[in-house]
């Protein structure tokens, strides 16, 4: 085995809003790496992943990536998680022709339309509408069939995309939006915003939110006195485990989205082994103590970046950029083949809504019975409870 091992440079937010997320695809990669070293490496030599900590500040990313190019002198570039760390590192990437594999960035390539550029997130071809479609077919067969919409979200660029995906649901399906409105991303006292809402009766609810808001918010409503049909939609911090012990049963009855679960559906080979190993490590590294929103998609993102090197028997940019269009990847996310814009070619978003929470302990939350996948058919684990109310154990 050669000296000299593969550097794979890249940045993620280990610090910051974003740092619990961050963690847990650091995590991720790092077995990742520890696993293919074991096996001999790649090439003839071992993987070294070089990590900067871009402290949840995108205006620190294009020098991040400059520096790993021009200083470092790493062999690759990966993306890191999520739009903030990767949208702007883009240009560097363009100008220098780099291959880039990124995890879970919605929109980061949508208007640029990079050919060498690819994303691990299963938003498929139209990513926004992906990400909501499932909340509003629920919304659209349930009886009685809610009528109308309110809209709450973080004035932040990530929520833009999501909540344009959720008015074009809703104008398919006929429900009428009564409420729209914004809130910084500082906001802790969300009561006025709820009162306002529940001032128009909305039958449905859509939240877009991150990490400490969606926490928030969950409890506004789970307090309040109204009570809508539906509630969830494009919230990213329920994902997170220590999220969901601080809220516990306030849960019950929201519906949001994921990537994956160990429900039977989704136990894909390699799959269960990745998160034992990971949730073995997790509390040590301060990362999510679940890890099934990010783990899964950091672990294969590298599967892929690992199945380009063997299958092309290089590292140059190009080459792996060209055997990435074309090929099947086996991962433990499932079959996964590219598209337009380098996003997944077909969607597998989840639907899921939290059931008969008691108590909020971690080893609540490893039960496939508390988070049920309701949407697709073809993935469901379990039945929505309809409406809220009937869910909800607070109400």
């Amino acid at each position: 085995m050669s000296d000299k091992p593969i550097r794979i440079g890249y940045c993620l937010s280990l610090t910051g809003p974003l740092a619990s997320n961050g963690k847990t695809a650091s995590l991720a990669h790092q077995i990742w790496a520890e696993g293919v070293n074991r096996r001999g490496g790649l090439r003839g030599r071992k993987v070294e992943l070089v990590c900067v900590d871009d402290q949840t500040n995108p205006q620190l990313v294009a020098d991040i990536y400059k520096s790993l190019l021009d200083v470092g002198k790493v062999d690759l570039l990966i993306g890191g998680y999520g739009d903030n760390s990767v949208a702007p590192a883009m240009p560097i990437v363009m100008e220098r022709k780099r291959y880039l594999v990124a995890v879970m960035a919605l929109a980061a390539n949508a208007a640029l339309k990079y050919p060498n550029y690819f994303v691990m997130i299963p938003t498929g071809p139209r990513p926004p509408a992906a990400l909501t479609e499932g909340f509003f077919e629920l919304a659209a067969c349930q009886t009685p069939r809610p009528g109308t919409l309110a809209i709450l979200g973080a004035d932040a660029p990530f929520s833009k995309a999501p909540i344009q995906g959720a008015k074009g649901h809703a104008e398919k399906h006929g429900f009428r939006v009564v409420s729209e409105e914004l809130y910084l991303l500082a906001t802790t006292d969300f009561s006025g915003f709820m009162d306002r809402v529940g001032s128009r009766n909305p039958d449905i609810v859509f939240f877009c939110s991150y990490l400490n808001d969606s926490a928030e918010l969950i409890r506004a409503i789970s307090k309040s006195n109204f009570q809508p049909k539906l509630v969830g939609g494009a919230m990213i911090g329920p994902q997170n485990g220590s999220i969901k012990m601080q809220l516990g049963a306030a849960l019950n009855g929201i519906v949001n989205y994921e990537y994956w679960l160990p429900v039977p559906a989704l136990m894909y080979p390699g799959v269960e082994e990745l998160i034992a190993a990971y949730q073995a490590r997790a509390k040590d590294f301060g990362a999510d103590p679940l890890g099934y929103y990010v783990a899964p998609q950091a672990y294969a993102q590298m599967q892929v970046v690992e199945q380009a090197i063997v299958g092309t028997k290089s590292l140059d940019d190009n080459k792996l950029s060209e055997f990435t269009r074309e090929s099947l990847f086996k991962t433990v996310v499932g079959d996964v083949k590219f598209g337009d814009g380098g996003n997944w070619s077909e969607a597998r978003v989840l639907q899921v809504q939290f059931q008969n929470i008691q108590s909020g302990d971690l080893s609540e939350f490893k039960n496939p019975g508390i988070q049920v996948v309701v949407w697709p058919p073809d993935l469901a684990s379990g039945s929505l409870i309809y409406p809220y109310a009937n869910a909800n154990l607070n109400k």
